[in-house]
């Protein structure tokens, strides 16, 4: 299937990609990713691995979209809660739906 990636056309199929990533460690997922087979690899590091240009040459998008109509599962790394609940009553405000209950010593 003919894919732009940095503005060059490349004719890529799902089992050049796997071949090419085959050897390949994953490096650390911080946002988006593309499946492999069983590893998850960062969009861009798929991306260099298969266009072989510098990452700072193509978009995450451009590589997702590629990988997605190639038949790859892509998804968004989930981003940690922001806050922790504070105090026993906090998972149980969260699990009602309200917001919890943050008291700090001194405060009646």
């Amino acid at each position: 299937m003919r894919c732009v990636i940095a503005r060059f056309p490349f004719d890529l199929t799902k089992s050049g990609v796997v071949e090419s990533m085959k050897g390949v460690t994953p490096e650390l997922v911080t946002g988006e990713f593309v499946i492999i087979g069983r590893r998850h690899y960062p969009a861009k590091q798929v991306g260099q691995v298969v266009t072989r240009q510098d990452r700072r040459d193509f978009s995450t998008g451009e590589v997702l979209r590629a990988m997605t109509q190639l038949g790859f599962t892509c998804r968004t790394r989930p981003t940690a809660a922001s806050a922790p609940l504070a105090g026993p009553y906090g998972p149980a405000s969260a699990t009602l739906g309200a917001p919890p209950v943050r008291l700090t010593y001194g405060q009646v």
